[in-house]
């Protein structure tokens, strides 16, 4: 059973400190496109942030930006205030931790050009095994501290070989 009329991902949504330092980021490193801005909106007297959206009723949406990023899903930057106190960028460990994973043709030249770009890059590309065979991998930090993750798998992965499904790939959309 699923959602009715459910088709896939339509964005992902992340809260940065600051937009200018993550549209340089997302645009200059990732190639991600602007596509449209929403203006702050207004603080109420009511209840609206914590019953719509789960945070402190008085915390304000001071902007959102909308990005296209490539063959994939579509990210909704948030630039929120707000009373509560700031938190660091979860780990991967921690409840709501989290990344995102980007697909590239070639992971020793988009290595390379995040290096080059002075890209905080954690470690060395990571050969993946069992079903994800074929797969290799890489993680890297936003300037805000977020994880993102390069992935690559040219000649696909091991399940693929019997799987009557396969994950979407965003190198073979219609597939």
């Amino acid at each position: 059973m699923a959602i009715p009329g459910m088709r896939g991902s339509d964005h992902i949504g992340f809260t940065v400190p600051d937009l200018d330092e993550a549209e340089a980021f997302l645009v200059g490193i990732l190639g991600a496109q602007p596509i449209y801005t929403l203006p702050r909106r207004a603080v109420d007297d009511g209840d609206w942030m914590t019953e719509h959206l789960g945070v402190h009723p008085r915390a304000a949406i001071e902007e959102i930006r909308f990005y296209r990023l490539g063959n994939g899903s579509n990210l909704e930057v948030f630039k929120y205030s707000t009373p509560e106190e700031q938190r660091p960028q979860p780990k991967n460990t921690d409840i709501g931790g989290h990344h995102i994973a980007l697909y590239v043709d070639d992971m020793d030249a988009a290595e390379a050009y995040l290096r080059a770009n002075g890209v905080e890059v954690m470690g060395a590309p990571v050969a993946s095994g069992a079903a994800s065979a074929g797969q290799r991998w890489l993680y890297f930090r936003s300037p805000w501290g977020m994880q993102f993750e390069l992935v690559s798998f040219p000649d696909g992965k091991a399940y693929e070989a019997d799987a009557p499904v396969r994950l979407w790939h965003p190198a073979h959309p219609a597939e």
